[in-house]
């Protein structure tokens, strides 16, 4: 018996259609296959293309970051307060570099921050500016201070030094001085004698000048005998005056009241038996100077 089902029409075109339809769905697989890859390396290539951007806009935030910094440690002033500022805004750029930024969204925050801190770095640099120039200002000030101090002071020194000058002439000027000595040795009947064996005072005399810028009073008068041997003859130990920041021994004195006038006055001193032969010499003293000076001679005939 003959299969007429195999033979038909129907079962042949069945037949022939298969392979039509699973090319035409390879087909279109194929093209989707295709597609996606293409989309795959397209999306892989801006993923790329983003991470590069991504990361050279890192660097970019990390170099300005770092120039921050380094411009901050270049910002010094002598104002501790300001100072301190500084170093806090210091310390947030350290900290903000030490942040991985790992999207755009946050790389447009931190830009935003870099551009709020580059701000507020630039009004640190206006302020340490303006300190800048008023210490500039006050520098030149105080040099220009100093040097007038140093003038008045020079100036002062000169004045001192001239006022010592007139200072030292009107002192030697103001002194008193004698004129017109004469040292005479007497005997006991008040003649002049030069015999040592008939000495009994030594009298001196003398006339103490005119000054009119001397100042009145009473003056005394300081007298010192000093022997060939030089030795001062004294009459006590005690007999002590002052002179040039010294204690000097005198044989005899005596005060007068002196009227910025010429006045004559003599003083004495007894023969005590201190009186050796030979040359001597007289010494006047006033108010811590010497006045005047003689010399007498006591022979031994």
């Amino acid at each position: 018996m003959t299969d007429i089902n195999s033979n038909s029409p129907s079962s042949r075109g069945t037949g022939r259609g298969t392979p039509t339809g699973l090319i035409a769905i390879s087909i279109i697989l194929t093209s989707v296959l295709v597609f996606l890859v293409v989309m795959y390396f397209d999306q892989k290539r801006k993923m790329i293309e983003m991470e590069t951007v991504l990361t050279q806009e890192k660097d970019s935030l990390a170099n300005e970051l770092r120039l921050m910094v380094h411009g901050y440690d270049t910002l010094r002033t002598n104002n501790d307060s300001l100072n301190a500022q500084l170093e806090r805004e210091k310390k947030k750029i350290i900290q903000l570099l030490s942040i991985n930024a790992s999207n755009i969204q946050l790389i447009k925050k931190y830009r935003s921050e870099i551009s709020t801190m580059r701000e507020i770095m630039k009004s640190y640099i206006v302020q340490i500016d303006s300190l800048n120039t008023r210490n500039k200002l006050l520098v030149a000030e105080n040099t220009e201070i100093r040097q007038q101090i140093t003038r008045v002071r020079n100036t002062n020194t000169e004045l001192e030094k001239v006022k010592k000058e007139l200072d030292a002439k009107v002192e030697i000027a103001s002194v008193i001085q004698a004129k017109d000595i004469v040292a005479a040795t007497l005997n006991k009947k008040r003649k002049e004698t030069s015999r040592i064996s008939l000495l009994d005072k030594l009298r001196v005399c003398f006339t103490l000048r005119e000054n009119p810028i001397a100042s009145a009073g009473q003056k005394e008068v300081f007298m010192r005998v000093l022997r060939p041997d030089s030795l001062i003859i004294a009459t006590s130990p005690d007999n002590l005056f002052d002179y040039k920041d010294t204690k000097l021994i005198f044989s005899a004195n005596r005060t007068a009241e002196y009227m910025n006038q010429d006045i004559e006055m003599c003083i004495f001193l007894d023969n005590t038996g201190d009186f050796i032969l030979g040359n001597y010499s007289v010494e006047l003293y006033l108010e811590g100077n010497i006045i005047g000076r003689t010399t007498f001679l006591l022979a031994k005939k």
